[in-house]
C-alpha cells in the first residue's frame, strides 16, 4: 500500500513539473525580468553596494534580526543537500541538458524570490518576541480578499508545515552516518530529532546564529573540493558545456546505464530541482527575511538574488563533477547521496569521509531552517496548540520516512513545493503592481 502511494505521488509530481511547474516559473520570471529591465543582472553587477548597506543596518539597535545573519539563514535553507544530492536527478534522469533548464528556472526565479520577500516585508506584522511575522500567510489575504483568501493562507501554512519537516535531507544524513559508521539507525534518528527540536525552540534567531557559524565552512569545504575535481578534468570542461546546451534542445540518447531523455524530461527535471534547491516561490525566504531589522524592502529583497546565484553555482558544480568523472551513466548501484562523494573520491584522498562532514553541515542547517519556518506556519494555524502539534508531527515524520528510499521521499517534497509555488506565484501576480524594482532608492515609505 505504501509503495503504491509513493508511485502515485511520483507520477503526479512528474506530470506537474512537466506540464505546469516549469512554465509557471519561466513565464512569471520572464514577466518580472522584462518589467524590471533585467533587474537581477543590475543587482549582481552592484553586489558591494547592497552588502554595505545591509551591513550598516546590522549594527543598528532595532527590533528584528541582522540582515547579514538572515542572509546566512536564507542560504542555510537554500544551499544544502538539494545542491549535492537532489540535484543529481537532473543529469541522471533529464540528462546534461537539464542543467541548462535549471539555469533558466533559477534566473527567472531570482525575481520571483525578490517579489516574495518584498511583499513578505511589506505585509509583515510585529510580534510579541520583539520581531516580525511575515510570508505567504500574510500576503495571500492581501491578494485574495475575504474567506477565500483566509482559506488559501491556511492551506499554504499547512503545506509549509509539511514542507518544513525536511524528511529528505534528514533521511540522507541518517543513511550517510549509518552506512559509514554502522551506528544504530534508531539511535541516529533519536539524537537528530532531539537536536532539531532543541534548536527549533530558539526560532529564527537561533537558526540565524547557527547558519552564520556553519554555512561559510560548508561553502569553502565543498566548493574547494569541487573546484579541484574540475581542475583535474579541465580538458573535458568545454565538452561538458557543449553537451549541456546541445542536449537542452535535442534531448540525450541512451549511454551506459543512462536510459536517455527528451527535451520535456530535461526541462521538467531542471525546473523541479531549481525550485527545490533554491526555494523558488515556496514562501520559505519571505518568512525568514521578514524577521530583518531593516525597513528597506529593496535591499533586503536583493539578498534573494545574491543567494540564488550562490545556490545555482553550487548546483552546477555538483552536476559538473558527476559528469566529468563519468559517473552519471552509472545509474543502478548508487543512492542519490553517493554520486558526489564517489566523484570527489576519484581525485581527493579520504573524500568519502570529508563528504560526510559536508553532508552533515549542508543538511543539518537546511533541516533547521525549514523547521523554523514550519513552526511559524504552525503558530499561524493555531497560536495556542500549533507549535506542540507541529513538534509531534515532526517526530513521527522524521522517524517514519527515515526508513524509506531517498528517491521516493523526493517526490513528496517536490509535490509539496509545486503546490506552494502555484499558490505563491498566483499571489505575487495578483500583487504585481505593488512590487517596486527601483535600484537606487535608499529608503522606503
Amino acid at each position: 500500500m505504501i509503495e503504491q502511494i509513493f508511485l502515485f505521488l511520483s507520477a503526479v509530481d512528474e506530470l506537474y513539473w512537466r506540464y505546469l511547474g516549469f512554465f509557471l516559473i519561466v513565464l512569471a520570471g520572464a514577466y518580472f525580468t522584462y518589467r524590471s529591465g533585467f533587474y537581477q543582472i543590475r543587482v549582481l553587477g552592484h553586489l558591494s553596494s547592497t552588502v554595505k548597506s545591509l551591513a550598516a543596518y546590522s549594527k543598528k539597535e532595532m527590533p528584528g534580526i541582522s540582515p547579514i545573519q538572515l542572509y546566512f539563514a536564507s542560504i542555510g535553507g537554500m544551499i544544502g543537500l538539494g545542491n549535492i544530492v537532489a540535484v543529481m536527478t537532473t543529469i541522471l534522469i533529464g540528462g546534461p541538458g537539464a542543467l541548462f533548464w535549471l539555469w533558466v528556472a533559477a534566473c527567472a526565479g531570482m525575481l520571483i524570490k525578490y517579489a516574495e520577500i518584498y511583499l513578505g516585508m511589506k505585509y509583515r506584522q510585529a510580534n510579541a518576541s520583539n520581531g516580525y511575522d511575515g510570508g505567504p500567510m500574510f500576503t495571500i489575504p492581501a491578494a485574495f480578499k475575504g474567506k477565500f483568501g483566509l482559506l488559501l493562507a491556511n492551506i499554504a501554512a499547512l503545506l509549509l508545515c509539511i514542507y518544513g519537516v525536511e524528511i529528505l535531507q534528514f533521511t540522507i544524513i541518517v543513511d550517510t552516518i549509518h552506512d559509514n559508521f554502522q551506528i544504530s539507525r534508531e539511535l541516529i534518528i533519536v539524537l537528530f530529532v532531539g537536536l532539531t527540536i532543541y534548536i527549533g525552540f530558539g526560532g529564527v534567531k537561533r537558526l540565524a546564529s547557527l547558519c552564520t557559524l556553519l554555512m561559510p565552512l560548508f561553502i569553502i569545504l565543498y566548493v574547494g573540493m569541487c573546484l579541484w575535481v574540475i581542475i583535474m578534468n579541465m580538458g573535458m570542461v568545454p565538452e561538458f558545456f557543449i553537451t549541456v546546451f546541445k542536449s537542452a534542445f535535442t534531448g540525450h540518447a541512451a549511454i551506459g546505464g543512462f536510459a536517455g531523455s527528451t527535451v520535456l524530461m530535461a526541462a521538467q527535471q531542471g525546473a523541479a530541482r531549481a525550485v527545490y534547491s533554491g526555494d523558488i516561490a515556496i514562501g520559505f525566504d519571505s518568512i525568514i527575511q521578514s524577521e530583518t531589522k531593516t525597513n528597506n524592502l529593496h535591499y533586503q529583497a536583493r539578498l534573494a538574488i545574491i543567494a540564488s546565484l550562490t545556490d545555482t553555482l553550487i548546483c552546477t558544480m555538483s552536476v559538473m563533477i558527476v559528469y566529468l568523472t563519468g559517473l552519471w551513466t552509472h545509474l543502478s548501484p548508487y543512492k542519490l547521496s553517493e554520486y558526489a562523494s564517489r566523484a570527489l573520491a576519484l581525485h581527493i584522498p579520504y573524500a568519502e569521509y570529508l563528504i560526510i562532514a559536508v553532508i552533515f553541515l549542508a543538511g543539518f542547517t537546511t533541516i533547521q531552517a525549514y523547521f523554523a519556518v514550519g513552526i511559524k506556519a504552525a503558530k499561524f494555524l493555531s497560536p495556542r496548540y500549533g507549535k506542540l502539534a507541529y513538534f509531534l508531527y515532526a517526530i513521527f515524520a522524521f522517524w517514519f520516512f527515515a526508513h524509506y528510499d531517498q528517491s521516493k521521499i523526493l517526490a513528496i517534497m517536490g509535490l509539496s513545493a509545486g503546490l506552494l509555488m502555484l499558490i505563491n506565484i498566483s499571489t505575487i501576480i495578483r500583487l504585481r503592481k505593488e512590487i517596486c524594482f527601483n535600484f537606487m532608492r535608499k529608503t522606503d515609505n
